[in-house]
């Protein structure tokens, strides 16, 4: 089971890039740790609710909204 859990079947859309706080960024960052959601244009802040300093990107997609509505 250990062997099948080293050799699964990652892609790289299973990749998640994560940001620093601090780092130049625009667009709506999740704080990897509570999740908490900003919007940025400027630099990324230490999370405001868990202090946390990893931030990951929205996935966002223009057929987000679509989905959601059917």
């Amino acid at each position: 089971m250990l062997d099948q859990a080293r050799h699964g079947n990652s892609t790289d859309e299973d990749f998640v890039e994560f940001f620093r706080t601090g780092t130049q960024a625009a667009g709506e960052y999740h704080c990897a740790d509570c999740g908490y959601g900003v919007t940025v244009h400027d630099t990324l802040p230490q999370c405001p609710m868990c202090s946390g300093t990893s931030w990951e990107p929205h996935a966002w997609s223009p057929f987000t909204r679509a989905a959601r509505l059917q």
